[in-house]
């Protein structure tokens, strides 16, 4: 059975309020974290099964023109590549597989937003007063949704659904340590 319940906050300085379904938004949470733990874990096995895979191509190739950070990338595809390649495997395994499991949920989507955020400067075809274009959108593209979607389960604790992190907080080191609820939830 659905429990309601009343949600009040106050957002942009306006007070909000709405009821809603525990039940339902405790689905809705769960879906989006296994989505996005599939999104990463599928994208950082592809890269660590293809074997050869590396960054470079991208970092020195691929940035659009007029990237205001194009000299960032391409120092990063040149002098950092073998950094680069490691932390985007790895990072996107090791996000994927926390957001699948629930665990450390609120330190990985940290991890996969900042992720999230080197994707999407590198897709920018030019400066502010250029509008921000990227090649599937103005200022807004999937990297950019999937930082904020990331950075929402974090903020929610959407690895206490059904997930590891509701365990980590019950032990007595969390409990000892309430630091410790920073990278968990």
């Amino acid at each position: 059975m659905s429990t309601k319940r009343q949600l009040g906050a106050k957002i942009l300085g306006r007070n909000v309020s709405f009821t809603y379904s525990e039940q339902w938004v405790g689905y809705s949470v769960l879906g989006l974290r296994l989505v996005m733990a599939w999104t990463f874990l599928q994208a950082g096995l592809d890269k660590l099964l293809a074997g050869d895979w590396t960054a470079a191509p991208f970092l020195l190739n691929a940035i659009p023109p007029g990237n205001p950070l194009a000299d960032l990338f391409t120092t990063l595809g040149t002098d950092y590549v073998g950094l680069v390649n490691v932390l985007n495997v790895w990072g996107q395994i090791l996000v994927g597989l926390a957001l699948l499991v629930g665990a450390f949920v609120r330190f990985s989507a940290f991890w996969g937003a900042v992720m999230m955020l080197f994707y999407w400067l590198a897709s920018l075809e030019g400066g502010l007063f250029d509008g921000l274009p990227i090649a599937h959108g103005w200022v807004v593209d999937s990297h950019l949704v999937y930082a904020v979607l990331l950075f929402g389960l974090g903020a929610i604790g959407a690895g206490r659904i059904v997930g590891v992190d509701e365990y980590l907080e019950a032990t007595s080191v969390v409990q000892n340590n309430p630091w410790l609820r920073y990278l968990l939830g």
